[in-house]
């Protein structure tokens, strides 16, 4: 571990900038697995509405993240777009809080965090273009370190939010600790994050806007951003059907489910370092796809669970697939539009936009067709697909 600590803190820009993605994934974690909670028991939106305000909310947000990282490419400048967006999830997450209304969620998950969740691809493309003088394989450390402090969030955060308000007859508190969190990501950024000269960073030739969505949508970029989302949608499937199949076909309990979520999400910060270093020896195509095989591995014996000790035994293997499908992806993903930091690192945004939409799919077929069990094997089934196409495209030229 000690090994990688210097890649990872090599520069200022690197270390504020995990410091703020812990802040950002803090955000995140602490409303998150309340959010449905908030908006639909206590402030009484209907189901319809809440599911096409989240999936209208993922459209903004990379639309937003795509134009944001364009301009920054052009700018050749981060900073000043990560205080602005940083702003609107202060106000985003504070006007939920003091103003919980039905219209103050919906503005706010409408607008104002969909555009602070691009604070995700900014921070990112931000490193990318810190590290733009290191070998690919220190960069892919770096990115895993950065990776990891968000895993490290959803360790800590979830947890602690609800013990805080385990006493409280409303769960709205996770918003100000989320816009508390936004205030001290501003800090971070504004107090200590090197200026960056424009002039040097800015992209040799600007693109327009619609020349910029041009190229994220382009066949031979979006290919392989399916295959990444066919990957990543396995991880989806897997948020729905666990508690599901725990509580179900297992027969665990609702602490159980407590517990192996934090369980997993520990591993996925010690594997994420494990899967950087073996970036080092294997290429990134190489290493997505031993992680691949390995989350499938773990999706078919969920499957097949029939009692809790079944499910604590697959957390070595959710945890080791989980920490590579999280963080390869970001570096693979940035290399498809190496020259542009900002856009590259967009097709994140636009990778957990699809995977959710091909995980949303997954589910409703294979509920339709089978038990929730079945639903595991054909995530399982569509993650394998996105893999034979990711070697398809991308296996001679690695090997070569």
């Amino acid at each position: 571990m000690n090994r990688l600590l210097p890649a990872v803190f090599r520069a200022p820009s690197i270390r504020v900038s995990m410091l703020a993605i812990f802040a950002f994934g803090f955000a995140g974690a602490s409303t998150a697995p309340y959010q449905s909670i908030i908006g639909i028991r206590e402030l009484g939106l209907s189901n319809g509405l809440y599911s096409a305000l989240i999936f209208c909310a993922a459209g903004v947000n990379v639309i937003v993240s795509i134009l944001l990282g364009n301009l920054a490419d052009r700018l050749g400048e981060y900073r000043t777009m990560m205080l602005t967006v940083a702003v609107f999830g202060m106000i985003g997450y504070g006007a939920v809080y003091f103003v919980p209304t039905q219209i103050t969620f919906v503005i706010a998950a409408l607008i104002f965090l969909p555009v602070f969740w691009a604070l995700n691809s900014l921070l990112f493309g931000n490193v990318r273009a810190a590290t733009r003088d290191m070998e690919r394989n220190d960069v892919a450390t770096v990115n895993s370190g950065v990776r990891a402090m968000i895993s490290l969030a959803w360790v800590l955060v979830p947890g602690l939010t609800a013990a805080l308000l385990a006493n409280s007859n409303t769960m709205l508190p996770a918003y100000l600790f989320a816009a508390l969190a936004c205030v001290v990501c501003f800090a971070l950024i504004a107090g200590f994050l090197p200026r960056q000269r424009g002039t040097d960073n800015a992209a040799t030739h600007h693109l327009s806007y619609l020349a910029a969505l041009g190229e994220v949508v382009s066949p031979p970029v979006m290919v392989r951003v399916v295959a990444v989302a066919l990957i990543s949608s396995m991880l989806h499937v897997n948020g729905t059907i666990f508690p599901l199949i725990v509580t179900g076909a297992a027969h665990g309990t609702v602490a159980d489910v407590g517990v192996l979520i934090g369980i997993v999400a520990l591993l996925e910060v010690i594997f994420i370092f494990v899967w950087g270093r073996a970036q080092r020896m294997m290429s990134h195509v190489t290493t997505l796809a031993i992680g691949t095989v390995i989350y499938v591995v773990y999706l078919a014996l969920l499957g097949l669970a029939s009692a809790p000790w079944h499910v604590f035994a697959l957390t070595i293997f959710s945890g080791i697939g989980a920490a590579a499908l999280i963080s390869i992806p970001i570096t693979y993903l940035q290399d498809l539009i190496a020259e542009r930091p900002g856009l590259g690192s967009a097709l994140i945004s636009v990778n957990l936009f699809l995977s959710a939409g091909l995980s949303a799919l997954l589910f409703a077929l294979g509920t339709a067709t089978s038990s929730y069990s079945g639903t595991a094997l054909i995530a399982a089934a569509a993650g394998l697909v996105g893999l034979a196409m990711l070697l398809f495209f991308d296996g001679k030229r690695q090997r070569r």
